[in-house]
């Protein structure tokens, strides 16, 4: 496989205005998720350690096996939400590695209003588990949770994919004998005690662990009995008469070292066959990658210049490279892994839709997992387009994408406008992971374009309706429209809403796609076929 032929200046003017755009950027993402993972009122901290509880990162410290990866996912979900009262959306998600072998992990976070779930809380955790499901990762849950956030309950409770998804989830990676094990260091309530009941394996903390329907006040208010919280669903009662909960433990030390234990007589899954070869580091430096991305969203560049920054030796098998050429496809190798690969290097064009969809059609044919590189500004619009077939080329690739067999990741490398968004893997299309750099936008169209649009449609209104324009009325509508487009295009409202699995540095991009194909190989590959392409 050739190596990618770089044209990059390191020594330009518009290299470095770009690398000190980027540095700056993610100086910023990295001081917003520390702030998220480590930052806590005084007295939360203090109420934990009276407790004799550790942090939920010194659990998940302990947890892991030593010098391992650890994959965060959605570090900074709900940092937009409730007035920031829920960093992190008040839980840890990710995968790592316990005892050899690889896990999910979800961690309550209870030095945030005691771990109570926020409508977001949940979303993560329901997330969390639809990624063990697709890629059959066992789970380790580490429960300590007040239970759900009761001002905000209508968004917790009834809809699909809402509390009950989580226990739906549950039921569902035990039917495939993927396996559970529940750590419980606090309190499981509510419908936070189906939890550890729906795990394989379920150790609880004396003292302060507790499994329960209803804490004792509900109890007293609709039964009228006056019970301890120990008495109602502490360690003895669950692991000596009810059996809910099967080893008891003196300390949260020695509940992590129960749970290691118990991992580690879990049988390995045999991975997926996928081509693999020796692993090589990418011939030139990944922390180019800074001076590659524009500092305006609106500003194009060479995706070959990131695919060589990010894949092994910078080797490269370009698909049609004369053919589409807003659209680079091919073969390439990342932490030894096969891969194909689809990146945007603009505007979908029908040629370059027809490509897509044909590249991806081979990729199924030779079991190659894909990667897609969104840096869109949509498909092709305009009169002669459209008699062209470009909705019908678009639907095509759509297609081919959705049908796909093969595990599937996105990483939102810039822009990713309108019906782009879709054949490119965006997050409505099941990709096994999607992940974003800070720069990221994301949006039916740009901010500008919405708000030029909006302000066309008051003036044809006001026109219509035979009243004088107004100037000022017409620029406060462009205005205010570009200023909402503005907050909610960015990566950090995408990531708040979860709609991505997180933002990541983009010098981590490397490591994390090689995590999660790892983790993907734990599943068989789908089922063959596609629905009817419109020629």
């Amino acid at each position: 496989m050739a190596r990618i032929q770089s044209s990059l200046n390191p020594g330009s003017a518009e290299f470095r205005r770009n690398y000190l755009a980027s540095q700056a950027r993610v100086a910023h993402f990295h001081a917003q998720q520390d702030a998220a993972r480590h930052v806590r009122p005084a007295r939360d901290v203090e109420r934990l350690a009276k407790q004799g509880k550790l942090l939920p990162r010194e659990r998940l410290e302990r947890l892991l096996d030593p010098g391992t990866p650890f994959l965060e996912l959605s570090s900074l979900a709900a940092n937009m939400a409730y007035g920031g009262e829920s960093p992190g959306a008040s839980s840890i998600t990710g995968i790592g590695v316990v005892s050899g072998r690889e896990v999910m992990l979800h961690a309550d976070d209870s030095s945030i209003k005691g771990g109570a779930w926020y409508p977001h809380t949940i979303k993560k955790i329901v997330r969390c588990l639809d990624i063990a499901l697709e890629n059959r990762l066992p789970v380790v849950h580490l429960c300590d949770s007040a239970g759900g956030f009761l001002p905000l309950q209508s968004a917790l409770f009834p809809d699909k994919q809402m509390a009950g998804r989580i226990f739906r989830n549950q039921s569902l990676l035990s039917k495939l004998g993927v396996k559970q094990l529940s750590l419980v260091f606090g309190h499981c309530t509510a419908g936070g005690a189906y939890i550890p009941a729906l795990s394989d394996y379920a150790v609880i903390v004396r003292g302060t662990g507790a499994v329960f329907l209803a804490g004792p006040p509900l109890v007293k208010a609709a039964t009228g009995e006056i019970v301890t919280v120990d008495e109602l669903g502490g360690c003895d009662l669950h692991t000596q008469i009810s059996g809910s909960c099967d080893y008891p433990a003196a300390s949260e030390v020695e509940a992590l070292a129960i749970g290691r234990e118990i991992v580690a007589q879990w049988e390995r899954t045999p991975k997926t066959p996928c081509q693999r070869d020796a692993v090589e580091a990418p011939y030139y430096d990944p922390d180019e990658l800074h001076g590659i991305i524009p500092d305006d969203i609106k500003r194009g560049f060479d995706m070959r210049e990131v695919i060589a920054r990010l894949v092994d030796g910078s080797r490269f098998h370009e698909y049609q490279p004369a053919y589409g050429t807003t659209l680079v496809c091919g073969y390439a190798n990342l932490w030894g892994y096969k891969i194909g690969i689809l990146a945007n290097n603009g505007v979908l064009f029908n040629d370059s839709a027809l490509k897509g969809a044909h590249f991806i059609e081979l990729c199924n044919q030779n079991g190659t997992p894909l990667v897609f590189l969104q840096n869109i500004t949509g498909y092709m619009v305009g009169r002669e387009y459209e008699a062209r077939g470009i909705t019908k080329d678009g639907a095509k690739m759509i297609m081919a994408q959705s049908c796909s067999r093969v595990p599937k990741f996105t990483v939102m490398c810039h822009g990713s406008f309108g019906a782009g968004n879709y054949g490119m893997c965006g997050r409505a299309f099941d990709a096994r992971f999607l992940f974003s750099w800070p720069n990221h936008q994301i949006g039916v169209m740009g901010g500008e374009q919405a708000a030029r649009t909006l302000a066309e449609v008051k003036t044809r209104q006001l026109e219509r309706e035979g009243l004088a324009l107004d100037p000022s009325l017409i620029e406060g509508v462009y205005q205010d429209t570009l200023k909402a487009y503005q907050e909610q295009l960015s990566a950090y409202y995408a990531t708040s809403e979860l709609w991505d699995d997180g933002i990541i540095d983009p010098l981590d991009t490397r490591n994390a796609l090689g995590v999660t194909l790892s983790a993907a190989q734990n599943a068989p590959l789908g089922d063959e076929g596609y629905g009817v392409f419109r020629f």
